[in-house]
């Protein structure tokens, strides 16, 4: 990124945005000149990308799902999805996820999004703290929300997924115990892309 060095450094003593300008501005997503000044007091500028989708007075944008199939004399599974990302020209593995609707705690949104994702019904084990994704490009955050889904639950038999419109999304289910080996046998196989939350 540019920059340009602030000839009086008293002005600035820390790190602080100055100021962000909208470049472009779509339905999902923006991006943002930001002007900033680092800790010696230089006022650089960055290019920003941010969701328009960010509930107001809400510190992340999305859940991730991270879900421990478990059935009676069965190896515990973890539940991914494979679906096509436009941006990655490629299908890419991914733990179930989505945005945080209106009023939504990230608990109700795991289990949402798992249901509309893959059909199964869990349980919420853990939520994390909110983590970002990719600082150096954008200000999207989340939480990584574990949960497990009781195998033998009938509602968890033949699951349905409840995908919207637009929304494609294959089911993947892979055995705990050789989760890398077999990541490793699909991407290989698939020429797919794996997300490195799922890693």
């Amino acid at each position: 990124m540019d920059h340009e060095a602030n000839t009086d450094p008293s002005v600035v003593s820390k790190e602080k945005i100055i100021k962000e300008e909208t470049i472009l501005e779509g339905k999902w997503l923006k991006v943002q000149h930001t002007t900033y000044a680092d800790p010696n007091g230089k006022i650089r500028n960055w290019e920003t990308v941010k969701r328009t989708t960010r509930k107001e007075g809400s510190p992340a944008d999305g859940v991730g799902v991270i879900a421990l199939f478990q059935r009676t004399l069965h190896y515990e599974c973890i539940v991914l999805v494979k679906q096509f990302r436009p941006p990655m020209g490629c299908y890419c593995l991914e733990f179930p996820a989505g945005l945080i609707d209106a009023n939504e705690t990230p608990h109700a949104a795991a289990l949402r999004e798992l249901e509309e994702e893959t059909g199964y019904k869990g349980e919420v084990d853990t939520c994390s703290p909110v983590t970002c994704l990719d600082p150096g490009l954008s200000n999207c955050t989340t939480y990584i929300v574990t949960v497990t889904i009781n195998g033998d639950d009938e509602a968890n038999v033949k699951p349905k997924a409840k995908l919207e419109d637009g929304e494609f999304a294959e089911v993947i289910m892979l055995p705990k115990n050789e989760l890398l080996k077999r990541l490793k046998a699909l991407v290989e196989k698939e020429q797919i892309v794996v997300d490195r939350k799922s890693t």
